[in-house]
């Protein structure tokens, strides 16, 4: 590559990040807040406890603050761990309006009594409900502002849900990932039927900087072909051209795990 073309390709970045840096000001981004319920199976019925408790405490006592609030906070994805780490596992997806509507709902929780009688049926069971609990906030992409619902869920069967998170080497490095998926990346798994459901930045929790993301398939073998298909797109290809643009500049990692909707979860 000559010099004429490193500049270009700088140039055609900055308009990138310029151009993002636009629409995430004029677009109204949402805060996702991402906990993970560690489990292990024993006598205990870990697994069932925590289901139980979301179904029944938390999400309900968090559609109660948010409708009595204006919709500051929604509940919407109760997932199971099918493929990944550390499973037994259940995660939960939670849609915040702001900053302060997520101390809003949290304050909310302490006071719904039916919220409160969840957690202490949770706790009585034999032994520990749970081993830990490990939660991250995102701030939403200008690209996918708000997550995407599916309202055919009873129409079809459940699909499954690819939880992906990739590391950067720095935070201007995860800038220029952030323009990618802002600039086509995104458009390119929607028009491959790849379905992506939020997109966001890490604002608190582990291994920051970091970008993560949610794609949904009606099965494992569909995600094989879309992801086959991915990889051999002209579209991507070209986006992904540039040297400052390859994953030994931007992506230092890249983790993701495979996750099937509870029975109550909204998104399924």
């Amino acid at each position: 590559m000559n010099r004429r073309q490193l500049i270009t390709g700088a140039a055609a970045m900055t308009t990138l990040l310029t151009t993002q840096a636009q629409a995430a000001a004029d677009t109204p981004r949402t805060f996702l807040e991402l906990a993970t319920f560690r489990l292990h199976n024993s006598d205990e019925a870990q697994l069932k406890r925590v289901s139980d408790y979301l179904e029944t405490g938390r999400f309900p006592a968090l559609t109660r603050a948010g409708a009595l609030s204006g919709n500051i906070a929604k509940p919407f994805a109760a997932l199971s761990n099918l493929i990944g780490p550390d499973g037994p596992a259940i995660t939960t997806i939670t849609q915040y309006a702001s900053l302060a509507a997520m101390q809003q709902a949290l304050t909310a929780l302490e006071a719904d009594e039916g919220h409160q009688k969840a957690l202490q049926t949770l706790s009585a069971g034999p032994g520990l409900p749970f081993v830990t609990v490990e939660s991250s906030l995102v701030q939403s992409l200008a690209v996918i502002p708000v997550p995407v619902i599916p309202t055919d869920v009873t129409t079809r069967p459940p699909r499954i849900f690819e939880l992906r998170t990739y590391q950067s080497q720095s935070w201007p490095a995860r800038q220029k990932k952030a323009a990618m998926f802002s600039s086509g990346e995104i458009g390119i798994f929607e028009r491959l039927g790849m379905g992506p459901v939020f997109i966001g930045e890490s604002v608190i929790g582990p291994r920051q900087p970091n970008i993560t993301y949610m794609l949904s398939f009606d099965s494992l073998a569909e995600r094989e072909k879309h992801w086959q298909t991915f990889g051999s797109d002209p579209e991507w290809k070209k986006l992904s051209a540039p040297p400052e643009l390859k994953d030994a500049q931007i992506v230092a990692n890249i983790s993701n795990t495979i996750l099937r909707p509870l029975p109550f979860s909204p998104l399924r």
